[in-house]
């Protein structure tokens, strides 16, 4: 009696469903006003804040560098701090910097890195020098 019962349910599901509302996509039900602004309107257009310019008078271009911190997980090694590896750049303008992990997956274990990384913001034009002081381009 029970498996009549839910072979009946099962059925009765299947044909509603075969009829349409659960195959037929449903937009969201916007007021009147809203319908015909969405359909008129364009997407922003992003523009660049106005920045530094370089000596031809055009605006300068930035990359980011990085260098792990050296720290350790469980304490063993706190890591270099962002001002003591900023003065590694000494003679390189440093636009931004941050602390951040660097995204990959490490294991857990005491005493293996952290993968936490030192991230600076140069000028392109000083790449290469950020480069040979052991830095890599993110």
């Amino acid at each position: 009696m029970k498996t009549l019962a839910l072979a009946t349910a099962a059925l009765t599901l299947i044909s509603a469903c075969a009829s349409g509302p659960c195959r037929r996509l449903r937009e969201p039900q916007l007021a009147e006003g809203q319908a015909a602004q969405t359909k008129l309107a364009t997407p922003p257009v992003a523009t660049a804040p106005a920045g530094p310019t370089g000596s031809t008078g055009g605006p300068v271009s930035s990359v980011f560098v990085y260098k792990p911190d050296g720290s350790l997980q469980c304490g063993t090694a706190k890591g270099v701090s962002l001002e003591e590896m900023e003065k590694q750049l000494r003679g390189i303008p440093v636009l931004s910097r941050d602390k951040r992990p660097d995204g990959k997956m490490h294991i857990q274990v005491c005493g293996s890195p952290t993968g936490i990384i030192n991230v600076f913001e140069i000028n392109e034009s000083t790449l290469k020098e950020a480069e040979a002081r052991g830095f890599k381009k993110l």
